[in-house]
């Protein structure tokens, strides 16, 4: 078994599937599809660090049918385009709504222990991070951890940069649109404990 872990599907969403080269949304969720089924085995857990669409009860409906596809163990923290977000006022419903559509689990944050060392997974980079945003500036700081010293592995930022201190981030746009293995954070929390 393997642990993966990816951020910012963004399945059906217009803006950014052009953004990443694709024609089209179809085009899109299909080459994001056939890059998790290469990888992701189904005995594997997979963890999504938020963000299956760009929301809506269309999208999100059509984003679970398509997690429901793939393979692996899926659990999901929760991303701002997600509508079981805690932010969100129906977030319960759609707790449920997710729990049924293909999810082990849902959860805003979660600790996982990797490389000896303990790991937050958060949509969200670190509160107060000057480059914590894709927008002039940091939106959602009320739902981001504070830094206290541990690594952090996120999504949200839709940037090329991979790791930024004891940031680490496992969005598609990172990763040439695949998930990341565990050992491949694992080896970025070694080389960063040992500057």
């Amino acid at each position: 078994m393997i642990d993966w872990y990816t951020a910012d599907l963004h399945i059906g969403h217009r803006l950014l599937s052009g953004l990443r080269g694709f024609p089209d949304i179809p085009a899109h969720d299909a080459e994001l599809a056939r890059r998790w089924d290469e990888l992701v085995a189904p005995g594997d857990r997979i963890w999504v660090l938020g963000d299956i669409s760009v929301g809506g009860r269309r999208q999100e409906t059509a984003a679970l049918e398509w997690i429901a596809q793939r393979p692996g163990e899926k659990h999901l923290i929760t991303g701002n385009h997600d509508g079981c977000h805690p932010m969100r006022s129906r977030a319960a419903a759609w707790q449920a709504t997710y729990l049924a559509g293909g999810f082990a689990s849902v959860q805003q944050t979660a600790v996982h222990k990797i490389a000896g060392q303990r790991v937050t997974l958060s949509h969200f980079p670190f509160r107060g991070d000057p480059d914590g945003d894709h927008t002039p500036e940091n939106r959602f700081e009320e739902w981001r951890v504070p830094d206290v010293g541990q690594f952090l592995l996120h999504g949200h930022t839709h940037t090329d940069i991979k790791v930024r201190g004891r940031q680490i981030h496992v969005g598609l746009d990172a990763h040439a649109l695949r998930p990341v293995t565990k050992d491949w954070i694992a080896a970025q929390i070694e080389r960063a404990a040992a500057l």
